[in-house]
């Protein structure tokens, strides 16, 4: 290997015979170079001579100027320009030098390559697959080649960046072990391999965390969730839910509380898409009015605003939950099967959910040490604070048990129910409950069936009402701080009903 020169070229003559010195350092310590890539760094190094080009002072901008220069380089061409492998091998030599410091790389570049080994590790410890590490590792070493040559320091590595690394035209150099130019295999993959890499290097220290880019959250955000928290003692699910809907209106009322309108209180309701569902714009009524009452109480809006708001979209009880079948639930359990780890899980969820009537955002916090197996009881948060016990019948133990023993993860999460695929974290929400179910009916062959966690609850009210039980034990089954909440199941037993209904009054004429 050559050492790095201390001389400043100052002539083509000089800049040749360096040149020739490093071609040959670069020729030893990569015998299997080719005939075009030796070409590809006599070519580059015979341009930078002649233009008094220090090699020290070398990086992309001047690959990119030799890219476009008019040919006239003696027995090379312009043609070879043009094709984007041969300005690959350039690339690559650039690197070379970099690595031996023939090139000087500022200190606050991001210098990336020497974590690679740490991020391998990491990823084996989470336990990817194969394809899914490969994939990773690959993108990787790609993101810490794009950052290196575009000098980029590791405090400019934020979302904005990864975001240019997914989208770039890749021209990098660097090459795979059967020797072909890695294309980007999608913006995706890219982007994935990036975010962990960076996420990695964050929780290691290795580069700073990046300052946030947008626009700073709206402070009536954080001052209405902890009024909800401490006013109302909402669970930190509904204050999500309620910021979170919030948020997307919320600069229509405008920057100054004192000059909210009645017709922006109104238009917030009432000029929203059509793609926008009843129960939707019910949560939107819902925010909107829980928000005014917090501004009125802090004094900063009238209190009339109230009355400005829509009345909701629906009638008190004017639908009726919809159910399936007591014998079609025993259908869907006896589908599920138990020959992977999904089956296994999906099949303890369905349990939950047929035998129990939990909710999806049950489950979703359902944590380990909520089980008590020696009384056979489950402790349920759900939207209240203080945690309620359930009875845990036979086989749903059964299946929460085989799935712990045999199915899920060992990991340091206490929380139940985990993803099947690296690296092993609990659902993200309750809506994935939802999309369980759904993947369950489908994988059985059910079809026109209502859709969603909830189904199952309303489907098992619905059997014990017709079962002869009364409201009030269905609704403390079900854990409804309400009566009027459970109401709504006296509509579904129509025989009842019919023992009680009275003649229409122009029958008898």
């Amino acid at each position: 290997m050559t050492s790095p020169s201390n001389s400043h070229p100052g002539s083509a003559a000089a800049g040749a015979v360096n040149g020739q010195a490093l071609v040959s350092g670069y020729l030893a310590d990569n015998p299997n170079l080719s005939a075009g890539a030796l070409s590809a760094a006599r070519h580059f190094l015979k341009w930078v001579a002649d233009r008094h080009i220090a090699i020290r002072d070398l990086d992309t901008a001047a690959i990119s100027r030799f890219a476009r220069h008019r040919c006239r380089c003696g027995r090379y061409s312009a043609a070879q320009l043009r094709d984007p492998a041969y300005i690959t091998e350039v690339r690559r030599f650039l690197r070379y030098l970099e690595d031996t410091g023939h090139v000087a790389i500022p200190d606050e570049v991001a210098r990336l390559g020497p974590h690679l080994a740490g991020f391998s590790a990491w990823l084996a410890g989470q336990g990817y697959g194969k394809v899914t590490y490969n994939s990773r590792m690959s993108q990787a070493r790609h993101f810490a080649e794009w950052a290196l040559q575009r000098r980029i320091p590791a405090s400019h590595i934020d979302i904005d960046l990864i975001e240019q690394f997914a989208h770039h035209d890749c021209q990098c150099g660097i090459k795979t072990k059967r020797g072909k130019r890695v294309e980007g295999t999608g913006n995706k993959d890219r982007r994935r391999g990036a975010r962990a890499f960076v996420s990695f290097l964050r929780v290691e220290g290795s580069i700073p965390v990046a300052l946030a880019t947008e626009l700073p959250a709206d402070p009536r955000l954080a001052d209405f969730a902890t009024w909800m928290r401490r006013e109302r003692g909402a669970t930190s699910e509904t204050i999500r839910r309620y910021q979170q809907e919030l948020g997307r209106w919320l600069m229509k009322l405008g920057s100054e509380p004192q000059g909210i309108t009645a017709a922006a209180v109104r238009s917030i309701v009432l000029d929203q898409g059509e793609d926008r569902s009843r129960s939707s714009v019910r949560m939107t009524i819902t925010v909107l009015r829980t928000f005014l009452r917090f501004m009125i109480g802090e004094g900063l809006c009238a209190p009339s605003l109230l009355l400005a708001v829509p009345s909701g979209v629906r009638r008190r009880l004017s639908t009726v939950p919809k159910t399936i079948p007591a014998s079609t639930i025993e259908e869907i359990v006896a589908s599920c099967g138990t020959g992977t780890a999904v089956e296994v899980r999906d099949r303890a969820i369905i349990l939950l959910l047929a035998r129990m009537a939990l909710r999806a955002g049950d489950i979703w916090q359902l944590h380990l040490r909520d089980i008590d197996w020696r009384a056979s009881r489950l402790r349920l948060h759900g939207k209240s604070r203080r945690g309620v016990f359930m009875p845990l019948p036979q086989d749903v133990g059964d299946a929460l048990l085989a799935y712990i023993e045999d199915a899920r993860p060992v990991v340091a999460s206490d929380r139940v129910f985990l993803r099947v695929q690296a690296p092993f974290t609990p659902f993200r929400s309750s809506a994935e409950i939802a999309g369980i179910v759904s993947r369950v009916l489908s994988r059985s062959g059910f079809v026109g069936l209502p859709t969603g966690a909830h189904v199952f609850r309303h489907s098992l009210a619905s059997t014990w009402l017709r079962g002869g039980a009364e409201l009030d034990q269905i609704g403390a089954a079900l854990r409804h701080a309400s009566r009027d909440t459970t109401a709504i199941y006296a509509k579904v037993d129509v025989d009842m009903l019919g023992a009680v209904a009275q003649p229409w009054p122009g029958y008898a004429a």
